[in-house]
């Protein structure tokens, strides 16, 4: 079996590491950044943290050297998801099915548009790049995975998909409806990462902060309050997220801290962003998602004039 993860950064090197452990799986990498393939290559790929192992994987900067894959895992920013789908899509065929597990919604809506079959999935699982060819792995958590339904996916790619995953030591669980699991991380990311980005403060410091942890609260009643409006069953609540995301060890800052920390464009029009628009669809107004949105994309505009 043949599997490419596009984006093998954080979370994606962390699934590459661990799928790369399988002997029956050849793993095949594309990251735009030279010098992690090159350490990658050269050295493997490097887990530390929650778990300690080097894995072997190939893993290029040119799409063109990605052969033809059973799987596809899209694990960078969702800002770059048209831009990495578009140059590796030829690896998939109508045989293949590609799976998004990254944060926010409308990933999957890009990635149907270059191939046949999508896997709509979402992740607990955290990191952060150390240095090239080091992944800092942060905390532990389930995947949840289910057919994109647009795309039709048969579910016996979503199984095979699933028992793969979870024999590398990714437990991973396959569903009919994936949308209740992905909502409950889009609505925890939502509350979570624009706070942290704002404040500076890591996850735990922020959830035991009396005004960030209330503000969390806030922010996730109102993505409950869309998700419920357009009869997504959420698979838990998001605050069991948050009070799971403060007890793992450590500082760990949450993606969009990371971001806002080295002044790159974030993905809050795929979390806050997409909150709103699916509110305005279904009639339940986010003014608390609006304003977070709106001070993201102004700070990023900072930026922009430095």
């Amino acid at each position: 079996m043949k599997i490419c993860v596009l984006g093998c950064g954080a979370v994606g090197g962390i699934f590459a590491a661990h799928l790369g452990g399988l002997p029956d799986v050849e793993v095949y990498a594309y990251d735009v950044a030279a010098d992690h393939v090159r350490a990658i290559n050269d050295r493997g790929l490097r887990l530390s943290g929650a778990e300690q192992f080097t894995a072997s994987i190939h893993a290029t900067t040119d799409p063109g050297q990605i052969p033809r894959c059973d799987y596809g895992i899209v694990a960078t920013k969702s800002i770059h998801t048209e831009a990495a789908i578009t140059v590796a899509a030829r690896a998939f065929d109508g045989a293949s099915a590609v799976c998004s597990v990254q944060n926010g919604a409308g990933n999957e809506e890009i990635i149907a548009s270059h191939v046949r079959y999508v896997i709509r999935g979402t992740t607990f699982p955290a990191g952060h790049l150390i240095e090239p060819g080091h992944v800092g792995y942060d905390i532990q958590g389930d995947t949840w995975i289910g057919p994109f339904e647009p795309s039709h996916t048969p579910m016996r790619f979503v199984q095979g998909l699933a028992a793969t995953l979870t024999r590398s030591g990714m437990n991973t669980i396959a569903l009919e409806d994936a949308r209740g699991a992905q909502w409950t991380k889009l609505i925890f990311n939502a509350a979570t990462n624009p706070v942290g980005a704002l404040t500076g403060l890591d996850h735990g410091s922020a959830t035991r902060f009396a005004p960030t942890g209330e503000l969390f609260d806030a922010i996730i009643d109102e993505g409950c309050a869309v998700a419920e409006a357009l009869g997504i069953k959420l698979d838990q609540h998001p605050r069991a997220l948050v009070e799971k995301g403060a007890r793992a060890p450590g500082r760990h800052k949450a993606s969009m801290l990371q971001d806002a920390l080295a002044r790159r464009q974030t993905e809050v029009d795929f979390m806050n962003g997409a909150i709103v628009e699916w509110g305005e669809k279904a009639g339940v107004p986010t003014p608390l998602n609006r304003a977070m949105w709106a001070l993201m994309k102004g700070m990023e505009e900072s930026w922009k004039r430095e």
